[in-house]
């Protein structure tokens, strides 16, 4: 009875401190984040299959943002299991050692009717760097999708080390792309 007691009392404490629909939740089926590379010169495109967010997001109060997103490396798919199996080794994204990378926002600013640029810091393979990612959102019956890309180069991260570091090879740009299917943000 104790414990109950204490959960609730937690429960009304941390309700009375989170604005009402603070916590948005992602519907995963909808979601997706993708990426481009090039290899030689030809576009290469692939995606992760499995990533999670936590997003406290008032597009009223922008500045009180809470954003973090975790993305399973060995989800990466490129439609070739043996490129998949080459992405897992230590030379790219060192799945054993190094199983998800992480963005954590640091401030998000409105940009304009329904834009925003989000900073963070983006950890991969255990190399963070400081990024702004531009964010559109749209909303439509009830679910706001968030949607935006950015560029990352895959050597500040140690993605493609050793051999693949010529970037004549595999180019060192990667464009990064996503689309965020939301529940529970309230409208600009």
């Amino acid at each position: 009875m104790k414990n109950r007691h204490f959960l609730l009392t937690l429960g009304l404490m941390v309700a009375a401190v989170l604005p009402a629909g603070a916590q948005q939740k992602m519907i995963p089926a909808q979601s997706e984040i993708a990426f481009t590379s090039k290899q030689m010169g030809v576009p290469v495109e692939g995606k992760f299959r499995k990533f999670d967010a936590q997003i406290a997001f008032d597009p009223k109060k922008p500045e009180a943002a809470k954003i973090a997103f975790t993305i399973d490396l060995a989800s990466a798919s490129l439609g070739a299991a043996e490129t998949e199996a080459e992405l897992a080794k230590p030379d790219w994204f060192n799945t054993r050692q190094f199983p998800q990378a992480m963005f954590q926002s640091s401030a998000v600013k409105a940009t304009g009717p329904g834009k925003f640029d989000v900073s963070g810091k983006l950890v991969i393979k255990g190399a963070g760097r400081d990024v702004v990612v531009p964010v559109t959102l749209t909303q439509a019956a009830g679910t706001t999708t968030a949607s935006g890309a950015f560029t990352l180069k895959r050597l500040d991260f140690k993605i493609g080390d050793g051999d693949w570091k010529d970037t004549a090879m595999v180019a060192n740009d990667v464009q990064v792309k996503f689309k965020l299917a939301l529940t529970g943000v309230g409208a600009p």
